[in-house]
This record gives structure tokens, C-alpha cells and sequence, in this order.
């Protein structure tokens, strides 16, 4: 596929012969465990339970009316729905078809959707009618009347009022004139992207990530096969489902693959998420750490019965010890199982088995024989035993480069194809490793990764803005939130509330918005003229240090 840098052929021989790769398309294995698993359970979504038979034939029925609708392989769907039974139809029905959905997010708006929708060339886009403030199907009217190339608006539920809008579940009722043959005629091509991630990166708007059959598929078995999936495991789906964590590592296709269930979670909420573990036997949860404490902080977690909790998987931002103590004491029995890992591909996860200082104290190790990982200082050399580095990696499911990003990826990768992470590691004694930071500009919300620069470009349009630089500030309970230092011009100054109007018009999603207003006379440069963001970080760690607030307004 143009624009998608392929592994080269020796690695990919040698990951064929070493049974990492099964050339098979993701639509076909989950349709064969579909059926493997017809009696079992497969998705929880409120009343409705749907039995893995329910969901192949489900499934299918969808694909077969999307190809009435003229969706094939290699057509491009920007999804951007909830955690709801709808996504996963959805998801697979793409996949049986060999379409390539790309993966936003709720929280994502009219700059980033318009954007992904003409970048990979969208045929189609899938939302519900609204999120709060956002009107999905405004937004989607005007893409149509602007964009040539999207032709189909799929809607969560039933089909609105609306001309050229599509209901999700309608394709379930429709009866298509599609047939089984043609739909297994279909040729798709293992080597070829299966989805598109987002990448949390530092430049603009995220990059797209593409992610193959054979990598993405190996992805989802392998650490699958390390999380302790047992049959009749349940997994509560309550981070956004389209991120590469509760999607594929192992998330809902991990779980699948075993014959596990997936327990749709809509708000990660303790008053709603406590609830349906105790009431569903949930056995796994995927989580992030500020998750974890607004739990804990929300009230007695023990006043819910929770002992079918065995593991909790946590992911996206550093996991500090002290609170997987917490919440191992609040899950009486459970372990904290941390995984680091990018929609990008590497993956590591601590063991299980792994001694408690080690579980409690590292983000563990890859877990392929081939994952090849590097820390190395800032002159590319590779540091000593036990010093931070710079983590660069590549290996059977770790991409070669970006979606139609040469310029990016000349930057992210070295000549010999290591992806260069920016996130700053170094390896523990005991072999795994610790995450001791970020090198790139990155403010890291809850686990969101958020491009200051991004930020900063839109900022700079403001009257009021003359210069600006956005970074994080501590919080207790998501991490990092965004703090923007802003030179206004000689005589006036902007308010916060300002700036997240004009966010707020140009279409930005409101978790990127800063929640922090600093005005300076002028911001501290170095002898070349680049301002020193660690200066404004330390300040901006300083003002939440001598304030008795966790995060002051």
C-alpha cells in the first residue's frame, strides 16, 4: 500500500520461519474463533449479552451489507465511536472486509477528525449522533459537501433523520443482497495494514500508525499470552476502546482469541466501573493510573465485592509504586501487572511470577526473543549497564515508519530501521526496565499524550499571544496537565478562558486545552534563540510544590 513502509524481506523471513507470523487476515482468525467459541459469552454492553455465535453472525451480516455499500479491502473508515457493542461489530466487520479502520478518539473534534478523514483518504466515517458539545453529525455534513472521497456516515444505533447517514444497527436488520462466497472471495492481504493508530506524538496532529495482519495479530496472541486469560475471564472495557491497549494488548482481541469475555465499561467512573465488576465477575481491568486514584480517592473501594479481580493491567503513564500497593490492597488477591508499550508496536509487561519488588518496581520486559531494544545517550552511542537512555526498538510487530510521513520518519528512525521512542528508560538489575522520563515535548494527561507544539500553534493565532510554550505541571491524580507560559504583547494580556475559546472554535479536542495560565515578560531562551522549556517546567513543578492545592487555578 503506498505510503506504508514495509518490514524488509530477511526480517520478515525470519519472522514467518520462526512462527511469529501466520499470514492470515484478522478477519478470518476472529471468525474462526467466533466459531470455536459459539456457546461462550462475548460481549457485555449493559442488558445486552451477545454469545460469540451472535456476534460471528453479527458480524458477518454487517460485512456483507457494508459491500453493498461499496466497502472493500483497503478502504480507509475513520471510527470514532464509544465503548459500546456498535464498536465492536463494527471493528470486526471492517476487518473480515480487509477496510482499514482508522481509530480516533471521543474526545477527539472538527481539526483532528477533518484532518484524519482527508490525510488517509476516508470513505467513510463512523460516530454516534453527539458527545457532549459536539454535534458528530454537523461535522460529518460538512465533510461530505467538502471532501470528495467520503461518501458513507455510519451512526451509532439506528440510521437518523439525515440524508446519506447510515445506522449501525440497521446493517444488522438490512437484508443484503451481498452473498457468503463473494465475502470469502474477498483477497486481503496479510502484509497489509488492518488498522490505523494514532501515534502520541510531539509534531502537530498525531501520526498515523499503520499496523498489519501478521504484527498486529502477533501483538494480541503474545501478550495474551503472558496476562492469564483462563476460560470464563472476563475484561472490563474502560479506557477508550479504540487505543491499541484495551483494543489489542490484549484488550478485546486478545481476550477473543482466548474466548473471554469483554464487559463494555461507558464511563471509567467509580461510580459506574465498581459496579459492573462486582456485578459481571470481572476478572481483568485495564487501566491507567489516574484511573486507579480517582477510584481510590472516590471512597472505600471494599465496599463492593471485587474478589474476582486476579489481574489489573495498567498502562499509559508511569505507575507509581505507592499506588499499585493501594490499589492491590483495595482488589484483595490481585496483582498489578504494568505494561509499557506504543501503538507503534514494542511491548513490554512484568511477569506475573516476577518477584514483588520487581513487579512493583519496573514496567517489566519485551516479550518477543526478537524485540531488539537500545538505550542510548544523545550521541546515539549506546549507555552502560543501569544508565537512562533514550529507548529505541524494532522487531516483529513494531512499524517502519509512519503513514505518508517521510520528513517525520527520517527523524524517528535510525538507517537501520530502530524506531526512536523519546521516552527515556533504564534497564533494572534484575533485566527489566524503568521508565525514568520523556525526551520529546509531550505532556502526557491521564495517559493522553499531548503535542505542545500542536497546542502552541493554534495559541499563537490569539491577538494576545506573542510568544507561548506549553508544558506539563504535575497533578496528583492525572500525572500531567498542560500548563502554557504566554508572552502577551505590550499593554494587554489574555485570560485562560480566551485561549480555550479559541481552542475551543478551532476545533481542538478539549482534553489538549491548558488548564494552567502563566503570563511572563518573556520567555527564557538559550544562547541559540530555542526557548528552555525545562526552565519553564521546573517553574511550573514550583508552582504546584508551594501552592496546598494539587493542581491550583
Amino acid at each position: 500500500m503506498e505510503g506504508v513502509i514495509p518490514i524488509p524481506r530477511e526480517l520478515a523471513t525470519r519472522y514467518r520461519r520462526r512462527g511469529y507470523w501466520e499470514d492470515r487476515p484478522l478477519g478470518e482468525v476472529f471468525h474462526s474463533c467466533f466459531l470455536r467459541f459459539a456457546d461462550r459469552l462475548a460481549v457485555v454492553d449493559g442488558d445486552q449479552r451477545w454469545s460469540f455465535a451472535d456476534l460471528g453472525g453479527g458480524v458477518e451480516r454487517m460485512a456483507l451489507n457494508l459491500m453493498d455499500l461499496g466497502i472493500g479491502p483497503l478502504d480507509r473508515v475513520v471510527v470514532q465511536l464509544p465503548n459500546r457493542l456498535d464498536f465492536v461489530l463494527l471493528y470486526f466487520a471492517l476487518q473480515r472486509l480487509g477496510a482499514i479502520p482508522l481509530l480516533a478518539l471521543p474526545g477527539h473534534r472538527e481539526h483532528e477528525i477533518a484532518h484524519y478523514v482527508s490525510f488517509v483518504g476516508a470513505v467513510g466515517y463512523a460516530a454516534p449522533p453527539s458527545y457532549p458539545g459536539f454535534d458528530c453529525l454537523e461535522l460529518a455534513a460538512r465533510m461530505v459537501a467538502s471532501d470528495p472521497t467520503l461518501r458513507l456516515v455510519l451512526v451509532a444505533g439506528a440510521a437518523p433523520d439525515q440524508p446519506g447517514c447510515v445506522g449501525i444497527r440497521d446493517l444488522l436488520v438490512r437484508q443484503p443482497t451481498a452473498t457468503i462466497d463473494q465475502l470469502r472471495r474477498l483477497e486481503v492481504d496479510p502484509d497489509e495494514p488492518c488498522v490505523f493508530q494514532l501515534s502520541g506524538g510531539t509534531t502537530g496532529i498525531p501520526k498515523v500508525i499503520p499496523r498489519t495482519h501478521n504484527d498486529y495479530l502477533y501483538n494480541s496472541r503474545l501478550i495474551a499470552s503472558v496476562n492469564d486469560i483462563r476460560e470464563g475471564d472476563r475484561l472490563l472495557v474502560s479506557a477508550p476502546i479504540g487505543h491499541n491497549f484495551p483494543l489489542a494488548s490484549p484488550g478485546i482481541q486478545g481476550f477473543f482469541l482466548h474466548g473471554g469475555t469483554a464487559v463494555m465499561c461507558p464511563s471509567p467512573r467509580s461510580g459506574v466501573a465498581l459496579p459492573l465488576i462486582e456485578r459481571e465477575g470481572v476478572t481483568h481491568l485495564e487501566i491507567v493510573p489516574a484511573m486507579a486514584l480517582s477510584w481510590l480517592d472516590d471512597g472505600p473501594i471494599p465496599a463492593h465485592r471485587l474478589e474476582s479481580v486476579r489481574v489489573i493491567n495498567s498502562g499509559g503513564q508511569k505507575f507509581q509504586r505507592e499506588t499499585k500497593v493501594r490499589i492491590e490492597a483495595a482488589f484483595v488477591g490481585a496483582k498489578v501487572q504494568e505494561v509499557f508499550g506504543m501503538a507503534e508496536g514494542l511491548l513490554m509487561i512484568t511477569r506475573l511470577d516476577d518477584p514483588p519488588e520487581i513487579r512493583l518496581e519496573t514496567v517489566g520486559r519485551p516479550i518477543c526473543p526478537d524485540d531488539e531494544v537500545k538505550l542510548v545517550a544523545e550521541d546515539g552511542g549506546e549507555v552502560g549497564w543501569g544508565e537512562v537512555g533514550e529507548l529505541l526498538c524494532r522487531g516483529p510487530y513494531t512499524l517502519r515508519g509512519y503513514y505518508r510521513a517521510p520528513e517525520v520518519n527520517c527523524r524517528a528512525f535510525t538507517n537501520d530501521g530502530f524506531y526512536r521512542s523519546g521516552d527515556l528508560l533504564r534497564q533494572h538489575p534484575s533485566g527489566n526496565y524503568v521508565v525514568e522520563g520523556r525526551k520529546t515535548d509531550l505532556v502526557n494527561r491521564g495517559g493522553e499524550k499531548i503535542s505542545a507544539e500542536e497546542v502552541e500553534e493554534m495559541l499563537l493565532t490569539h491577538p494576545l499571544v506573542a510568544n507561548v510554550a506549553c508544558v506539563p505541571i504535575p497533578d496528583r491524580i492525572l500525572g500531567e496537565r498542560m500548563c502554557a507560559f504566554v508572552q502577551p504583547p505590550s499593554g494587554s494580556a489574555p485570560t485562560l478562558d480566551q485561549l480555550t475559546a479559541l481552542l475551543t472554535a478551532r476545533g481542538l479536542a478539549r482534553f489538549k486545552h491548558p488548564e494552567r495560565l502563566v503570563l511572563v515578560g518573556e520567555l527564557p531562551l538559550s544562547p541559540f534563540g530555542k526557548v528552555q522549556k525545562s526552565v519553564l517546567a521546573r517553574r511550573a513543578a514550583g508552582l504546584v510544590r508551594d501552592s496546598k492545592e494539587d493542581f491550583p487555578n
